[in-house]
């Protein structure tokens, strides 16, 4: 099952960029470079189709750089879209966005380039548009869901910024994503439960990246299942119950926190590959959803017209039991 989260201001947000999208000369799109397409808005993608597109591939130093790449691919396929793979933290990559913005865009006389920024909850949007600014002009941290609505940002350069709330979308259909999108912070920490996360993720790296748990947890031999896993970890981290059991809250905390800070080394969470499959996947869930939605509102018609044909005939047994009264009554 996914995880869900689209708070009020995430549907009033939407709404207002809907308003707003027809006066929009480009749209810039930041993303996990962890979750690449996991944190792609669909509901983005759909409106803006017949823009210019960047995405930028934020927080490479987190990720694993040969499938950034391979996302920098992926995406470039689609129509009017251009990639950037960048390093907010640690590099300024102002020139680079605002080179792509004019040659995708190339400036009028006496009016200023509108450029929306967009992208889901902690993702590094904020942190683009003081590095493009070259002032704190927005709130940045680490929680999700800090802007709450939409500010224009003049760079005095023939651009205007649209700074817009980090959204998600009403119905995340693909559980992995939805995991993925947890696990790494776009949800907020309200919404789910660590222990499921540090479930998730230990699985994730128990397969993909066994040898970074070897080196960050110096474990010999790695325990074969996820809960194992997070027992050795909690036993290291004095995270014990009275009679010494691990306590699981504690451990997956830490767990998650510390893959989140980046304390396992860059990761890559998806390839094209495993998306792939995992749409595939999605699309067969819902079809065999909606013929099970079918089949039930068939049903309910079906026993509608039962009822009806049971009322409609209520009347004439009524009246042949009147007529038979009366016949006897006249013997």
């Amino acid at each position: 099952m996914s995880i869900q989260w689209y708070p009020g201001h995430m549907r009033k947000a939407s709404n207002e960029m809907i308003e707003t999208l027809p006066l929009v000369n480009v749209v810039v799109e930041v993303l996990y470079a962890r979750i690449p397409f996991s944190s792609s808005n669909p509901f983005i993608q759909s409106l803006t189709t017949e823009k210019p597109h960047i995405k930028l591939l934020n927080k490479t130093d987190l990720g694993d750089s040969e499938i950034t790449k391979q996302w920098q691919d992926y995406f470039e396929q689609q129509a009017n879209t251009k990639t950037l793979a960048l390093d907010l933290k640690n590099h300024d990559p102002s020139k680079q966005i605002i080179d792509l913005i004019n040659k995708l865009s190339p400036q009028k006389e006496g009016r200023n380039t509108l450029v929306m920024v967009t992208g889901i909850p902690n993702v590094g949007k904020s942190s683009l548009i003081n590095c493009l600014a070259g002032k704190h002009i927005t709130k940045t941290g680490d929680e999700p869901a800090i802007t709450k609505g939409q500010q224009k940002i003049n760079l005095r350069n023939g651009i205007m910024l649209l700074d817009t709330p980090g959204i998600l979308w009403p119905k995340i259909e693909n559980p992995e994503g939805s995991y993925r999108l947890a696990t790494t912070g776009a949800i907020k920490d309200t919404a789910v439960s660590y222990e499921d996360l540090a479930f998730f993720a230990a699985e994730f790296l128990l397969k993909k990246y066994p040898q970074r748990l070897i080196e960050r947890f110096n474990i010999d031999q790695l325990p074969q299942t996820e809960i194992e896993l997070l027992e050795i970890i909690g036993g290291q981290r004095g995270c014990l119950r009275t009679g010494g059991r691990v306590d699981l809250e504690r451990v997956s905390t830490i767990f998650v926190n510390e893959l989140r800070a980046g304390l396992f080394g860059p990761l890559g969470f998806e390839t094209p590959e495993v998306i792939e499959a995992e749409m595939k996947q999605v699309a067969i869930m819902k079809a065999e959803k909606e013929e099970r939605e079918k089949l039930r509102l068939e049903k309910a018609a079906a026993r509608r017209r039962s009822s009806r044909s049971a009322a409609a005939a209520e009347p004439a047994v009524g009246e042949a039991a009147m007529r038979a009264a009366a016949a006897l009554a006249r013997v």
